[in-house]
């Protein structure tokens, strides 16, 4: 008897292409996008098509992630090195003849107008990943000196910019990784308590250290400044200190519940600066509160912790050390974008994901969560 075939139907032939979506990340996901859309149509509905096109890059950052979450983490591995290289030449093709705007040389024009350090973001995990993982078994108090040179390559390329807020993530991605192969505690608690040590200090010290005429030779003007407005706003509060000042009061008049949704003065009479990008933290405490803040902290703490849950889990040193190192980048966009907001930490332009404005951000982030559907999918490959 002749074997009947039948031609399968369309959904049995696509739904592969959907097993590398992790659930919990995705409901994660959708819950900060779902904040993210409500914000930007609240606080940009005066901004022209701002809430339209916040739409359509979270869709070009869905189709990014889509396609990234079918690409094997081997494969993934076999891009770090180029990428890397190509990132690290078009930064020092910005140092050499980039386009300078408002004091700042980011950009590079190749036809259209690119910002290569946001490259990094990605391609730094990627490239420590790839190199302890070459190591594995191995590893020396050498290989992690390489592993540092390779990250304070790009970092000192992007803060030379100057770009104090994509270094500061470059650096943490690039850290993460390093930490994660197994670098020894006795070589991280002694920076960690210098930086404790100074921070004490100048907030000691801080009167004479931000007096008229006081220069510190390690940082630029503009640098020194932030970091005495984050001390005391109040002594510029119409210039540098305008920001953060704005930002409290936005977040403090949100109380417990908020003013609710349309409702923030703050955001609508235009008292917040930059209130669909760096700022749109303070729109979104002032319409939902304190409550609506510690939603949102519990969406990014439910994304982080599950990004690191995947790390656990995945299958080569390559996949944990890419997975952590991509739930840190994650938490370091939250942790320095609701800390310089809020007023506890200087104010270096990052945005918060998933809520701010921004295209460039959306694809990188649309890229990081390719990258941890990915490596999930692997290891449930395995576990079958």
């Amino acid at each position: 008897m002749a074997a009947v075939f039948e031609k399968p139907s369309l959904w049995r032939r696509v739904s592969p292409l959907f097993g590398g979506f992790d659930a919990l990340l995705l409901f994660a996901v959708l819950m900060l996008a779902g904040a993210g859309l409500l914000t930007m149509y609240s606080s940009g509905y005066d901004h022209g098509t701002r809430f339209n096109d916040h739409g359509r890059n979270m869709l070009i950052a869905a189709g990014i992630m889509f396609v990234v979450a079918q690409i094997p983490p081997q494969r993934l591995m076999a891009v770090a090195l180029p990428l890397y290289a190509t990132g690290v030449a078009l930064l020092i093709a910005v140092a050499l003849f980039g386009i300078t705007r408002k004091g700042a040389t980011r950009w590079l024009n190749l036809g259209v107008t690119i910002q290569p350090s946001e490259i990094l973001k990605i391609a730094m995990p990627l490239m420590l990943a790839w190199w302890f993982q070459k190591r594995e078994g191995q590893l020396r108090p050498l290989d992690f000196a390489v592993g540092a040179i390779l990250l304070a390559i790009p970092v000192g390329l992007i803060m030379k910019q100057p770009d104090l807020g994509t270094s500061l993530l470059v650096l943490a991605a690039g850290l993460s990784v390093i930490f994660f192969a197994g670098l020894s505690w006795k070589l991280v608690l002694p920076p960690v308590a210098l930086a404790i040590a100074g921070i004490v200090l100048l907030v000691i010290f801080e009167p004479s250290l931000c007096a008229d005429g006081v220069r510190w030779s390690v940082l630029r003007d503009y640098q020194q400044q932030r970091i005495c407005t984050l001390l005391d706003p109040t002594k510029d509060p119409l210039g540098k200190g305008f920001h953060i000042i704005q930002g409290m009061i936005a977040i403090g008049s949100g109380g417990v519940w908020g003013k609710g949704f349309m409702q923030g003065t703050q955001t609508h009479l235009e008292f917040i600066p930059e209130r669909t990008t760096d700022f749109i933290f303070a729109a979104f405490g002032e319409e939902f509160g304190l409550i609506g803040n510690l939603l949102l902290i519990f969406a990014f703490s439910f994304l982080v912790i599950r990004a690191l849950t995947i790390a656990l889990e995945a299958p080569t040193l390559f996949s944990r050390l890419l997975a952590g190192a991509l739930a840190m980048m994650f938490f370091s966009y939250a942790f320095v974008n609701m800390g310089m907001v809020s007023g506890i930490l200087p104010v270096v332009g990052v945005p918060l994901p998933f809520i701010s404005y921004g295209g460039t951000a959306m694809v990188t982030l649309g890229l990081a969560l390719g990258m941890l559907m990915s490596i999930s999918k692997s290891h449930r490959l395995i576990q079958s």
